[in-house]
């Protein structure tokens, strides 16, 4: 059936997200909200899973992996009084 439907902003906002969301279109993603609606069953969007493809990065040499913190102190403090230098506040 063709018909015309005026929507509410929110109730547009939430079918637009859902079409990005299962990469619908329009006409599908209404269709299945109406069936889901009027079954009393919540919508079900076809998600993919997401994958993380890891990959050993390695250190370089004379990197010692139990200094990274002291490092990101360091550079935290670099940060800090540099700012303070601009401003006047040393």
């Amino acid at each position: 059936m063709r018909t015309t439907v005026t929507v509410d902003k929110d109730v547009e906002q939430m079918l637009r997200s859902a079409m990005h969301q299962t990469r619908r279109s329009f006409k599908a993603t209404l269709n299945d909200a109406l069936r889901a609606g009027l079954a009393g069953r919540p919508v079900q969007g076809r998600r993919t899973r997401f994958l993380i493809k890891a990959r050993p990065m390695g250190l370089r040499p004379g990197i010692d992996p139990a200094s990274l913190n002291k490092l990101a102190d360091d550079l935290e403090t670099d940060a800090v009084m540099a700012k303070a230098r601009r401003t006047g506040h040393e």
